[in-house]
């Protein structure tokens, strides 16, 4: 029988793993996809992909238990509860001005910026290359110098050699492509999700591990259909919402 494949973990030693392992199975299971299988691995596979202890993960698994998000069964093993609600993503839709406003207004640094393999996951948005051109930039409060978010572009190759890496720590990336660049942008499609931070987001955003964080993903299409930028950004909690005003007619 095909069991549930929960994320992988990068353990902060700082932290009760119980604690941790908990919160990573917590959110992979609540980020599950529809069709997921509903068996959980058996106690010592969890422990062995974790890296913990069989009794640290007999802990973690309690905690979910009394969450109501799994059920343990005596020889029959630990299964996903089917009513364990599954987050479901935000999606945005507004103006690319309402975009480029939203994303100004902080201090950028460009952290790195060169070609980078498509990530796997990316594939459906450039599905003739194997390669893009990635940006890597942090921003934060230009009065506090706090960071606020990191932000990854993955942007196809013959628009990014148009692209000054200077204009990215002036402004955001959609003004950079509509007014630098000249892409005529036909359309962004915006999804937020709620994660936790990962040791690098948490190391860049000085936040703990596993904090809360919103997790932005933007997809900007040209008119010829083509997506041309798709923006991965991880926002702190607690510094960001998003509001969204559905209108009736």
């Amino acid at each position: 029988m095909t069991t549930f494949a929960p994320d992988s973990l990068a353990l902060n030693r700082k932290l009760p793993l119980w604690y941790q392992v908990s919160q990573s199975l917590r959110a992979s299971i609540l980020g599950r996809a529809a069709d997921a299988p509903l068996r959980l691995p058996t106690e010592d596979a969890l422990a062995a992909h974790y890296g913990v202890s069989v009794l640290t993960m007999r802990q973690a698994l309690k905690e979910l238990e009394a969450e109501g998000l799994i059920s343990r069964h005596r020889r029959r093993g630990t299964f996903i509860e089917p009513g364990a609600q599954r987050g479901a993503p935000v999606r945005l839709l507004g103006s690319v001005d309402a975009i480029v406003a939203q994303q100004s207004g902080m201090r950028t640094e460009l952290l790195e910026h060169g070609p980078v393999p498509v990530p796997p996951e990316l594939s459906e948005y450039f599905p003739d290359m194997t390669e893009v051109t990635g940006f890597r930039r942090l921003r934060s409060d230009e009065k506090t110098d706090q960071p606020t978010n990191h932000a990854r572009n993955y942007v196809r190759p013959d628009v990014a050699a148009l692209i000054d890496p200077a204009d990215l720590e002036r402004g955001p990336m959609t003004k950079v492509l509509r007014d630098a660049v000249g892409v005529r942008i036909s359309r962004i499609t915006d999804t937020v999700e709620a994660r936790l931070a990962d040791p690098e987001t948490a190391r860049l955003l000085e936040v703990p591990l596993l904090s809360p964080i919103l997790h932005y993903t933007g997809v900007t299409y040209d008119e010829g259909g083509r997506v041309v930028d798709v923006a991965r950004i991880h926002y702190r909690g607690d510094r960001f919402s998003f509001t969204v005003t559905l209108d009736a007619h």
